[in-house]
């Protein structure tokens, strides 16, 4: 990604926010050329001049100028944001408020306001990350449809949905609202969302989106500045984020293939995300709540505190399994709880596991269901039937990287014993 890209993904949130600060939830649409043009402008005179010093600081201002423009010429013909109406009618009062909208604490409010304002609850979930994508992240709809495995008119018709849905209310989400807890439960939902897909990719052109985890990790550091989001359930989502980032440099080897958890050179993870993940679980622990971002936090804390896959706690890796399918049952719950239980007591109680799974048909067309088959049965001793599972599991792999990977372990199956070393 380079620098402008980087900047544009950086920056677009923070500009659009304080731009729907002054000019209304209504002319989203409007902040959004604002932000489109002061970004070409920054191309065409960094092309010249070169990047300044602080191009986050170039940016703001030109927004900032943009937008006392856009005001100035059309605040006969417009109506702006409502709390800024009248201040914004006097030149007295018009650069102090556009300045004020411009701060760091305002901006940081108006974009957590962004946030649960897109995360409507009568908004389909797919709709509310693709606005939060596209809004606060300063993703494309192409881009949103690459990493969604979704028509790109498809999500355009979610955006234009959902910002519609936006421009009707007229005003962003207050904060002090009484439905904050419900907005707090979409918004997380959300972000989880968004991570997952940046770290188990559908997309047939990366397995890893380290982009979409790193604006989730982002957008949930920003979610934590609100004093009501501080709750047990945010700070364990903030930890498993942290904890599963952290692994993200070994998820490659050096040829750039795909590595399995129980292969990973564990050096290459991140300690220092690897300590702020297990500050986060350790906050996480007040208060009465137990949420599946608790367990699914807690399992990752203990593959990072592991040395190595056989000093893993697996007895307490599979009572956590045991209590994520109590609070939230799902067929993929059960897979990883079959690995940890084939992990913890051998491969044959791990298949039959897996062969027990509930509504096991829903794992038809995911990869790691015949890949977890085979890796049991190879340590069974039956390498040609691993193969196979392997040769299917390639057959459904979703990606390149998922592919190679799968194929080369389903030829490492059939080499001799003395090639494979």
């Amino acid at each position: 990604m380079d620098l402008s890209e980087h900047l544009f993904r950086r920056e677009s949130g923070r500009l659009v926010a304080a731009l729907t600060r002054i000019f209304g939830v209504h002319n989203l649409t409007l902040a959004e050329d604002v932000v489109q043009d002061a970004f070409c402008r920054a191309l065409e005179v960094w092309k010249v001049r070169g990047v300044p010093d602080n191009p986050s600081a170039w940016l703001m201002a030109v927004a900032r100028n943009r937008a006392l423009d856009v005001v100035r010429r059309e605040r006969t013909a417009r109506t702006f944001a409502p709390e800024l109406a009248r201040v914004l009618e006097s030149e007295w009062t018009l650069v102090p408020a556009v300045n004020e909208a411009f701060g760091l604490s305002t901006i940081r409010d108006e974009q957590l306001r962004m946030m649960f304002s897109c995360c409507h609850p009568r908004l389909p979930e797919e709709t509310q990350v693709a606005l939060v994508l596209n809004i606060l992240c300063g993703f494309g709809a192409g881009e949103i449809a690459s990493a969604f495995l979704a028509g790109r008119a498809a999500v355009e018709k979610r955006l234009s949905r959902g910002k519609k849905a936006l421009a009707s209310a007229r005003r962003l989400f207050d904060l002090s609202n009484a439905e904050f807890g419900p907005r707090l439960s979409a918004v997380q939902r959300a972000l989880y969302l968004l991570f997952n897909e940046g770290y188990h990719s559908a997309s047939a052109d990366a397995a890893i989106r380290v982009d979409l985890c790193n604006e989730a990790m982002r957008l949930a550091t920003l979610l934590l500045e609100a004093p009501d989001a501080r709750r047990p359930d945010t700070y364990a989502l903030a930890a498993l984020m942290c904890l599963q980032a952290a692994r993200l440099p070994a998820r490659f080897d050096a040829t750039g293939d795909l590595t399995s958890l129980l292969d990973q050179d564990r050096q290459r993870w991140d300690r220092l995300l690897i300590a702020d993940g297990l500050a986060l679980l350790d906050r996480s622990a007040s208060g009465t709540i137990l949420s599946t971002y608790h367990l699914e936090a807690a399992i990752s804390a203990a593959h990072a505190t592991a040395p190595s896959v056989g000093e893993t706690d697996w007895d307490a890796v599979v009572e956590l399994y045991d209590r994520l399918m109590r609070l939230a049952p799902s067929p993929v719950v059960a897979l990883n709880r079959a690995i940890a239980i084939g992990e913890r007591d051998g491969p044959e109680r791990g298949l039959e596991e897996l062969r027990h799974i509930a509504d096991s048909e829903r794992l038809d067309r995911y990869p790691f269901y015949p890949a977890a088959i085979a890796e049991f049965e190879l340590r069974r001793g039956r390498s040609a039937v691993a193969s196979e599972h392997f040769a299917t599991a390639a057959a459904l792999a979703r990606n390149h990287a998922e592919r190679r990977f799968l194929e080369r372990r389903s030829r490492e199956c059939r080499m001799p014993v003395t090639e494979q070393a």
